[in-house]
């Protein structure tokens, strides 16, 4: 018999605008370090930009021993990196970038975005690596909106990032069988997930309202979950969540700024690494 987690603590994503950029962030907030694996959350938007504008203002900056999952809800995101790599996704697209050795990255608008305006909303998620593969080559996946299966009942669409939904397969395969979708739902649709026990289970509702395991959560809101094995989510009114699980990883975070290891002494060294140009590893695109 199946038992539903419970939700022990709902945490506000908390304002923290970057230059014009609106931004909220549940994880890491003051009530939550991070939900196991999945480490850190910016919503950017929804907000529309005028023609003539600036676009996003992620730079070139360094990564490593992690990996970074962003869905692009609205609006086009740009993508270049040190191993000469570029994209630009689309809306309903997703980019999953496994800094791994380290990686130099800018995630930009693309010029067209700049000259003519219109809505943006992304979701970035920072997902852990265990030690064995914190130093792994780079990797660079991005998929449009059509590459991504999509599995729809009753008024609800699961688009599968990653993992397997019910026999089928996500667009991009995780390296520590990570479970990834985002979901539109309609208001009165329901899903349900099971075989979760022992996994770090993540849930943030980006818009609309959502029961979870019959605790009302609202958007810009991340649940947090007890112990079970199984999750229930129904939909008061139209809304989009973001959820997924993946194993736990049992040792100790050090993070600084654009890098997470197990040691201070790894952490100076990622400085080091970059600092001597050494960010810049071939990437296998997917």
């Amino acid at each position: 018999m199946s038992q539903p987690k419970p939700v022990l603590r709902l945490h506000p994503a908390e304002r923290d605008d970057i230059a014009d950029l609106v931004t909220r962030r549940p994880v890491p907030g003051r009530g939550i370090n991070n939900v196991g694996a999945f480490l850190f959350l910016n919503h950017h938007g929804p907000q529309t930009y005028k023609p003539g504008n600036r676009g996003l203002p992620f730079g070139p900056h360094p990564h490593r021993g992690f990996e970074t999952v962003t869905f692009i809800l609205e609006g086009d995101l740009a993508h270049r990196d040190s191993a000469g790599h570029e994209s630009i996704i689309s809306q309903g697209g997703v980019q999953w970038m496994t800094a791994g050795s380290g990686l130099v990255h800018e995630e930009v608008s693309p010029e067209a975005f700049k000259r003519n305006g219109g809505p943006m909303e992304i979701l970035q998620l920072w997902v852990n690596l265990p030690s064995k593969l914190k130093m792994v080559q780079p990797r660079y996946v991005g998929v449009q909106a059509d590459q991504i299966p999509v599995v729809e009942s009753d008024g609800m669409k699961l688009h599968l990032v990653s993992g397997d939904w019910q026999g089928t397969a996500g667009a991009i395969e995780s390296l520590t069988g990570v479970f990834m979708t985002w979901l539109e739902m309609k208001a009165g649709s329901r899903i349900a997930f099971d075989a979760l026990a022992g996994r770090d289970v993540f849930a943030y509702v980006a818009r609309g309202e959502v029961s979870i395991n019959g605790t009302a959560v609202k958007g810009f809101n991340l649940a947090e979950l007890g112990a079970g094995d199984s999750v229930e989510l129904v939909a008061g009114s139209e809304a989009v969540v973001l959820f997924g699980h993946a194993e736990p990883i049992d040792e100790p975070i050090v993070s600084h700024g654009p890098f997470v290891m197990n040691t201070v002494a790894e952490i100076h060294e990622a400085y080091a690494d970059y600092q001597a140009g050494k960010f810049s590893a071939p990437v296998n695109v997917g």
